[in-house]
C-alpha cells in the first residue's frame, strides 16, 4: 500500500466519524432557530423594564430596536432558507464542510447581539461596521460554502450549474451588503434605509444572465 493510499484511508476513517448530512442540518436548523429567538430578548427586556404609561408610548420609544429586530429576523430567515436549498442534496459531510458550516453557525448565532448593539449605543461608525460587517460575513461564509460544494460533487447530488447560479445569486448580495456598508458611510443620515439595495439582487442577476447568455451563443 502506497502512502498515497494510506492517507486516503485515514481521510476515510476521519470523515466517517463526522456527523452524517442529515444531523447536521437538524443541528444547523436548531442554531437558526435559537438565533431568531434570541433576537426578541431585548425587546421582552425593554417591555418589562418598560416606564411609559402605554402601549403606544412604548412603541414610540422603541420603534427602532423594533425595526431593527424585524429586520434581522428577516434577514436571519433568508440566510437559512439559502442554506437549507444549498444543503438539500448533500449527502456526506467531510471535514472542511464541517468547519465551513460551523463558521456559518458563528456568525448566524452572533446576528442577534450585533443587532442589540444597534439599539442600545448611538449610531456610530463603529456600530454599523458591526451589524452590517456581520451580514457580509454570514453571506461569505455562506458563498464560500457554496464554492466548496463545486469543488466537491460527491458529497451532493446537485447538479453544478445549479449550484453556480446559486453562487452568481450570492456574490451579488455578498457585494450588495458592502455597497450598502459604504452608502451608510457616505451618507450616515439614510443609515439603515441603505440595506434596501439588496432588491437589486434579482435585476442585477438578470444582467448577469443575459451576458453570460450572449457570451455562450454561438456565432453565426
Amino acid at each position: 500500500m502506497t502512502d498515497a493510499d494510506s492517507r486516503a484511508d485515514e481521510q476515510r476513517a476521519a470523515d466517517a466519524e463526522l456527523p452524517s448530512a442529515e444531523r447536521l442540518k437538524a443541528f444547523t436548523d436548531a442554531v437558526v432557530a435559537i438565533a431568531m429567538t434570541l433576537l426578541i430578548l431585548p425587546l421582552m427586556d425593554s417591555v418589562t423594564d418598560a416606564t411609559e404609561s402605554s402601549a403606544g408610548a412604548w412603541v414610540a420609544a422603541e420603534w427602532p430596536s423594533l425595526l431593527t429586530f424585524m429586520l434581522s429576523f428577516v434577514l436571519i430567515a433568508n440566510f437559512w432558507l439559502t442554506h437549507h436549498r444549498m444543503f438539500a442534496r448533500v449527502t456526506h459531510v467531510d471535514q472542511g464542510l464541517l468547519w465551513l458550516t460551523i463558521g456559518w453557525m458563528f456568525t448566524i448565532v452572533w446576528l442577534p447581539v450585533a443587532t442589540a448593539i444597534t439599539s442600545t449605543f448611538d449610531s456610530d461608525p463603529i456600530e454599523k461596521l458591526l451589524y452590517v460587517g456581520s451580514l457580509i460575513l454570514t453571506s461569505f461564509v455562506l458563498t464560500v460554502t457554496r464554492v466548496y460544494l463545486i469543488r466537491h460533487p460527491a458529497l451532493h447530488h446537485e447538479s453544478q450549474a445549479k449550484f453556480r447560479d446559486g453562487l452568481a445569486v450570492g456574490v451579488i448580495i455578498t457585494v450588495l451588503f458592502g455597497v450598502a456598508l459604504l452608502l451608510m458611510f457616505a451618507i450616515p443620515a439614510l443609515n439603515y434605509w441603505w440595506l434596501f439595495v439588496l432588491f437589486l439582487t434579482r435585476p442585477i442577476y438578470a444582467i448577469v444572465v443575459r451576458t453570460r447568455d450572449r457570451r455562450t451563443q454561438p456565432r453565426a
